[in-house]
């Protein structure tokens, strides 16, 4: 029962989520439409704006799995997801727009701002919440406990893990060690038929190394009578291999150990409109930086300020990044690549390599 109720809690709690982050797009847009006095609102056009875009992101958010649960998951991928959801909302809003040829309808400071302003507010909140959570399962509550099945070596890993990790929230609640021998099917088998209505652990946990994947097959189907997350923690020593994407081939699945995660065309769309959007939001916010340290350069190096340099990228392709350049003007025939202590380093340079401030006209 406990764990039923943990699964409605979970589920309230999604449904909470999509409400506030609703509430957070009508909220905000509404406050940055007051505060423009000169914005002229003529009958209901900008209240179901705000109405259709505060639905909108919700919807686009559940496709991306922005609420999933993301317990001892990064904080970082979750914004960039919480990102990714608006930013997909407010293109299917302009392409409203387009097709219904009311662009002129609205005022595009009232959008941008309000916009910038939504997702400010959200990952703010989200992040407040994620920190909460942490501390607040540090302390041990809001707990899931898990139920630990594989070798001795292997679940040892596992519980060294979550010592570490206390602030992710789970607590193991028994271990079941395997010991090869033919009982200790029989023993998850009893499992199974013991806790198919009522249980005390939330989640369980399979370590195994990826050679008893035999192993694993058999205690999978033993244990589908559960209705908990069943999830395998591989060895640590095959997690490397892991870190890769799966691809049937020939009827057969395969380990792809090296591809370009932009080769769907969806994914370089959206990487596309995200280096658009995202270099010219970081370009033009620090344009003061990038003229003072123009200024300071000329000062006191004299010559060029940018340093010019190709790379190669998808396919092979060779393109051109622009950096700030930080060494003395130097005549070499070959190019030799920056080292510790290089003396072609000037003081200035050093700074701004320590800070990576150079990095900055790469926006372009």
């Amino acid at each position: 029962m406990s764990t039923r109720r943990g699964t409605h809690s979970s589920e309230w709690l999604k449904r909470g989520m999509r409400c506030f982050d609703a509430a957070i797009a009508v909220i905000i847009s509404m406050i940055a439409l007051w505060l423009m006095p000169n914005v002229m609102v003529d009958g209901d056009d900008y209240l179901l704006l705000i109405v259709i875009g505060s639905l909108l992101l919700p919807a686009v958010g559940e496709l991306l799995g922005l609420y999933q649960p993301w317990r001892g998951r990064s904080l970082y991928t979750m914004l960039g997801v919480y990102s990714l959801s608006w930013m997909a909302t407010i293109a299917l809003i302009s392409l409203l727009l387009v097709a219904t040829h009311t662009t002129q309808s609205f005022a595009r400071l009232w959008m941008g701002t309000a916009a910038l302003c939504v997702l400010s507010a959200g990952m703010a909140t989200r992040s407040a919440l994620y920190v909460y959570l942490r501390r607040l399962r540090a302390r041990g509550a809001n707990i899931k406990r898990v139920l630990l099945i594989g070798h001795s070596s292997n679940i040892k890993r596992l519980e060294n893990r979550l010592q570490e990790m206390s602030y992710a929230g789970y607590k193991i609640k028994e271990a079941f060690v395997d010991d090869n021998s033919d009982n200790f099917i029989e023993s998850i088998a009893a499992l199974t038929a013991r806790c198919a209505f009522k249980r005390d652990f939330d989640e369980i946990w399979l370590s195994y190394p990826l050679s008893d994947g035999e192993k694993i097959r058999r205690l999978s189907a033993n244990l589908i009578g559960i209705p908990v997350s069943v999830r395998y923690f591989p060895d640590l020593t095959d997690i490397r291999l892991l870190n890769h994407r799966m691809a049937q081939v020939v009827g057969l699945y395969s380990l792809e150990l090296n591809y370009s995660p932009l080769d769907s065309t969806p994914l370089r769309l959206v990487k596309t409109v995200e280096d658009r959007i995202l270099g010219l939001l970081i370009f033009v916010a620090f344009i003061p930086v990038m003229l003072l340290m123009a200024g300071l350069i000329k000062w006191k190096m004299g010559g060029p300020v940018l340093f010019k340099q190709y790379r190669h990228g998808i396919d092979g392709k060779r393109f051109r990044i622009y950096k700030v350049r930080t060494m003395s003007i130097h005549h070499a025939k070959h190019t030799q690549q920056a080292c510790y202590g290089d003396p072609r380093i000037t003081p200035l340079g050093a700074f701004l390599r320590r800070t990576s401030l150079d990095e900055l006209p790469q926006a372009i």
